[in-house]
């Protein structure tokens, strides 16, 4: 590992306290962690594959956290864990022959389509509405396909869990974030796995992030289960517009040539 000055050490702890406040509430605390890797000096592999090591840290906090209140049981949840961690390492095998173009693209209008989805969706609260997808269905489909994605590409993973939980599961807000933190674990841990072999993590660096990333999943969980949909909703939609914008700023995205951009 290179070596890093103080400052910067510090300003990467922050970064995963932040991260893992804001993910374990509404995901998308990539948008905190890898940026600031990259400020560090770390290549895009490299931050990607640390943020993974530092990413486990705070999903796993987080999961504990909705776990301890009873939002969430790893027990019952751990058929569709394991299709999400098979899906996550699948798709970082894959990464490299994904048309990243098309994903880059397209990813934008999704968030933005969520974020809609969410602002204006009435009656979207902690209580459970009817399921449009069996369990096993919602399993044996969505869940290793949404893993598969944060594999191949990440950015947008806890949007897409959240969506399907409150649109397809019926779940109401609270315990869809619960749920979705649970796969986001898992799916952590397939492209984890992957990113290890490959040689790419900075692991001093990943554990210090992640015992940041620890205390602000654990912090932004128990907010979550406090204040419930009126904090989820709100930063949900916050993060995956921010997400969009960010995406689209990215000067390789090709969306901005469509658009003339």
């Amino acid at each position: 590992m290179f070596d890093l000055a103080i400052t910067t050490i510090a300003m990467l702890a922050a970064a995963a306290f932040a991260a893992g406040f804001v993910d374990s509430i509404a995901g998308g605390g990539g948008l905190i962690s890898v940026p600031a890797l990259l400020l560090a000096g770390f290549t895009p592999v490299e931050s990607l594959g640390t943020n993974k090591l530092q990413g486990l840290f705070g999903t796993s906090s987080a999961t504990l956290a909705y776990a301890a209140s009873g939002q969430v049981d790893p027990r019952r949840q751990w058929r569709a864990a394991v299709l999400s961690f098979f899906g996550a390492a699948l798709g970082a095998l894959a990464a490299t022959r994904v048309p990243d173009d098309i994903l880059r693209a397209a990813l934008p209008i999704v968030l933005i389509a969520i974020a809609l989805y969410f602002a204006l969706k009435p009656n979207l609260a902690d209580v459970d509405r009817a399921e449009r997808l069996s369990p096993l269905q919602f399993s044996t489909t969505l869940v290793p396909l949404i893993g598969f994605y944060d594999g191949v590409f990440g950015p947008g993973a806890g949007s897409f869990f959240m969506l399907a939980f409150v649109a397809l599961a019926g779940y109401g807000v609270l315990k869809a974030t619960a749920h979705t933190k649970l796969l986001n674990f898992a799916s952590n841990i397939g492209g984890f796995a992957v990113f290890a072999i490959a040689g790419v993590i900075h692991w001093k660096i990943g554990v210090l992030m992640g015992a940041c990333q620890f205390l602000g999943a654990r912090v932004g969980a128990l907010l979550a289960v406090r204040i419930g949909a009126r904090l989820i909703k709100p930063l949900l939609v916050v993060v995956c517009v921010a997400l969009a914008f960010k995406l689209l700023a990215d000067p390789q995205n090709p969306l901005r040539t469509l658009i003339g951009v």
